[in-house]
């Protein structure tokens, strides 16, 4: 795992976004992986600046969506299909056909689940997967002592991630849904290149956890230690409870360039 500290926010949007840059030149039909929520915003703007200026052509990208809430529609303003479409397909110029993701109004939900697993495999598999890490060290939707083996499956929402979450839905916890579709963890693991974004104080403790801590289902995201080519991209606060913080931003600042994250 490689853990890369930034000054802020921006910094980490724009390192990330000039490595899904760098994967679409070389590969302009890679499956990207995406991830919902305040964090990962900084990387779509970096991504479509890029697009606008003509630095990266995104016209044959696929994106892959990693959860989904459980009986909210399509075109509701907080299904995150419609989050996704306005925050990374709009902005990329990227027509509905390029986009996959778990239908989370299906009467089997089950069954959706495992149609969503075959379809990311039939497509190939994600080539960069984007996550986000929730206070608890949650990853997509797999909360705490959820399975590191775990496939796309629906997975009930724990009362502070609802919490967390209420601030999308007007700030009222009642109106966000008690259930979602998720990539497993074992589904996440799948991808070929993990890169995790993390920013605020927040975020320290679970970071310090999935960095530095034991591979452990009470810290979902810990399960990266287990990748081969994951990224922990975090800013200063982020990365205030780290005890190699030294040694992460040493390790960084010489490596070689060509490297890439």
């Amino acid at each position: 795992m490689e853990v890369v500290i930034v000054p802020d926010a921006a910094a980490g949007g724009e390192l990330i976004a000039e490595a899904m840059a760098e994967l679409l030149r070389r590969k302009p039909d890679a499956l990207l992986g995406v991830a919902t929520g305040s964090t990962p915003l900084p990387i779509y703007e970096a991504l479509a600046a890029k697009v606008s200026a003509g630095a990266v052509d995104v016209s044959r990208a696929r994106i892959a969506q990693l959860d989904e809430y459980v009986g909210l529609p399509a075109e509701h303003p907080e299904s995150y299909r419609s989050v996704l479409r306005q925050q990374v397909l709009e902005p990329l110029g990227l027509e509905a056909k390029a986009f996959m993701g778990p239908d989370g109004t299906a009467s089997d939900v089950r069954a959706a689940c495992e149609a969503y697993d075959k379809a990311l495999e039939d497509a190939g598999g994600v080539d960069l997967q984007l996550l986000g890490i929730g206070t608890d060290g949650h990853i997509g939707f797999n909360e705490p002592c959820s399975s590191l083996a775990s496939r796309t499956r629906i997975k009930t929402l724990t009362e502070q991630t609802r919490i967390d979450n209420a601030r999308f839905f007007d700030g009222d916890i009642e109106q966000v849904p008690h259930h979602v579709i998720t990539q497993g963890i074992g589904t996440i693991l799948d991808a070929r290149h993990l890169v995790l974004l993390a920013t605020g104080e927040g975020k320290a403790e679970a970071v310090a956890a999935t960095v530095e801590g034991p591979v452990a289902a009470v810290c979902p995201a810990s399960a990266l230690q287990l990748h081969p080519h994951a990224t922990v991209v975090v800013d200063e606060a982020a990365a205030s409870e780290l005890k190699l913080a030294d040694y992460f931003r040493h390790t960084y600042a010489n490596k070689p360039d060509w490297q890439g994250i």
